[in-house]
């Protein structure tokens, strides 16, 4: 939605811009502080639409008592007039003055001081409502200092909303989705800015592994690495697509990567809406990525949703055979402390990458589905830990398929290879195989140039790739050169190696030689012209 309306697009570019000026360097500092004064925003939109109870009754103001020292050359007379001016300024106010139509009327550096002191703390207190929100803002720091940069951001933010209220008035659309709209971009300044080993898995990869799992309304859905939540996002977006498809498909429209998205949530009942609410599920071990988490899902109009401060590869992570869906890209380069690490993976290693692929498969129900990126070092690592990661796969799941990804994908942050892969939780524990074939394909670009600027081509490859997927069973395979089937046979006869390079056929050109005679002859004619071409250089200087 935000790609036709310029206005709204140049408003959100202005306001990182005043943060970015503030000296927030760091875009996860940035978004954060921006987040809290979009969620105050919010607040108050919500107040005049609907008045609630959070801002009933009074505040106990802040006071800096450097104004009210009492010094020993005051008089009694000024003494008194002191103590009267601190008493005053204690008096509890009404929480109204809390609410962003009234604060953005002072003077900036009184506000400055009343949104540090009054306004922010007061948002640590509104947990009382049970949101996970409110509850992980009691560790969050207000730390812009300068007047005349939030005098700006309030402006700024003042300007977003009213476009955004006339973009919905105008478009139909949802106010909520065009506000989610407006989040994803400013968490997009995350992906180009990559700070801090922080960065968002592009969307249109997460698009193709939604389409590829295809999520159903009233599916329990997890991301046990949910950083920002954009894999949670994307399956509400393909849930919210189905439903617009099956209600009003006039409403549906194409996107940049060629598949068909609906955004307009107006579509839904309160029943589904409820539905929804328990839908998601993330987990996260960045305090500051859980509150991102869970503000990109509100901004979509996901009220309280399900993001926890958690780590799922610990001992404290009790949650198997709960999901019916599960997408992740999992951090592939940490190495965890061993002693903290669940015994129950019943694996030998302190690699990620290789406990979060059992973690999934053991958070997956009976018949649940996971799409997950993975390392491709992961696919034929000869240790015992990835020969055993590999071997659960295919035993306790049906390993459906493995799709290549292009080294690019990520960049301009790592030029790893990685992989999808695919899978169906069949039974924990399993002696037996579940699996009897594997599908492999090679996606040799994803749509983006490959290079660390990843600009938009014209190629859509990816709607490509989804009905192969589906079709797969009733596709010709005359060779291994692009998309194939494996037999489990295979596999095992390779010690359990899943790299598609491993299997894939290659074509191998005829290449064909003059005879070294001849060759010979050739450099001997060329070396002589050489020659001659000096003896008149060397003429021509004397």
């Amino acid at each position: 939605m935000l790609q036709t309306n310029s206005k709204l697009k140049s408003h959100i570019v202005s306001l990182w811009n005043t943060f970015w000026g503030a000296g927030l360097s760091n875009p996860i500092t940035a978004i954060e502080q921006i987040s809290y004064f979009l969620f105050i925003r919010q607040l108050d939109e919500l107040e005049k639409k609907s008045p609630s109870s959070k801002f009933n009754g009074e505040y106990s103001p802040y006071i800096d008592e450097k104004e009210y020292l009492i010094k020993n050359e005051h008089s009694e007379t000024e003494k008194q007039k002191i103590l009267k001016a601190k008493e005053e300024a204690s008096k509890p106010r009404s929480k109204q003055e809390l609410r962003w139509s009234s604060f953005k009327e002072i003077a900036p550096k009184k506000m400055l001081i009343h949104i540090k002191y009054n306004v922010f703390p007061f948002l640590k207190t509104l947990n009382d409502d049970g949101s996970l929100f409110n509850k992980y803002m009691q560790d969050a720091v207000f730390v812009l200092e300068k007047p005349n940069i939030l005098e700006e951001a309030i402006k700024k933010i003042d300007e977003i909303f009213i476009e955004m209220e006339k973009d919905a008035k105008e478009s139909g659309y949802a106010f909520q989705d065009i506000q989610g709209d407006v989040y994803e971009m400013l968490l997009g300044e995350i992906a180009q800015a990559g700070k801090n080993g922080q960065f968002r898995t592009p969307r249109h990869i997460i698009t193709l592994i939604t389409e590829l799992l295809e999520p159903q309304i009233g599916d329990k859905i997890a991301d046990p690495a949910c950083g920002t939540s954009g894999f949670l996002l994307g399956a509400y977006q393909y849930i919210l697509t189905d439903l617009i498809k099956e209600k009003n498909p006039s409403l549906l429209i194409e996107d940049d990567d060629g598949f068909i998205r609906g955004h307009n949530s107006t579509i839904l009942s309160q029943k589904e809406k409820i539905q929804l609410e328990n839908s998601f599920y993330g987990f996260d071990i960045d305090i500051t990525m859980v509150r991102l988490g869970l503000m990109n899902l509100i901004m979509h109009g996901i009220d309280n949703p399900q993001i926890q401060y958690q780590d799922t590869l610990s001992k404290s992570y009790n949650e198997d055979n709960l999901y019916d869906i599960i997408l992740a890209n999992p951090p592939f380069t940490g190495k965890l402390d061993k002693e903290d690490i669940d015994p129950k993976l019943n694996i030998d290693t302190k690699s990620s990458e290789l406990l979060f692929l059992l973690r999934i498969s053991s958070m997956l129900n009976k018949g649940g589905k996971a799409g997950v990126i993975i390392p491709e070092g992961v696919l034929f690592g000869s240790s015992k830990a990835h020969i055993r990661t590999r071997e659960i796969l295919l035993k306790d799941n049906k390993l459906e398929a493995i799709i290549s990804l292009p080294s690019g994908v990520f960049k301009p942050y790592t030029g790893v290879k990685t992989s999808i892969l695919i899978f169906t939780k069949v039974k924990d524990n399993s002696n037996e195989y579940n699996t009897d074939k594997v599908w492999f394909y090679e996606l040799n670009n994803d749509g983006y140039t490959l290079d660390d600027n990843r600009r938009k081509i014209k190629d859509n490859p990816l709607p490509t790739t989804k009905k192969l997927f589906r079709n797969r069973s009733n596709l010709e395979y005359k060779d291994r050169k692009s998309y194939f089937f494996v037999k489990l046979s295979e596999i095992i006869d390779n010690k359990l190696d899943l790299s598609y390079n491993r299997y894939k056929e290659y074509e191998y050109d005829e290449q064909t030689y003059e005879p070294p005679k001849e060759i010979l002859s050739k450099l001997i004619s060329l070396e002589k012209e050489i020659l001659s071409d000096l003896d008149e250089l060397n003429g021509l200087i004397g």
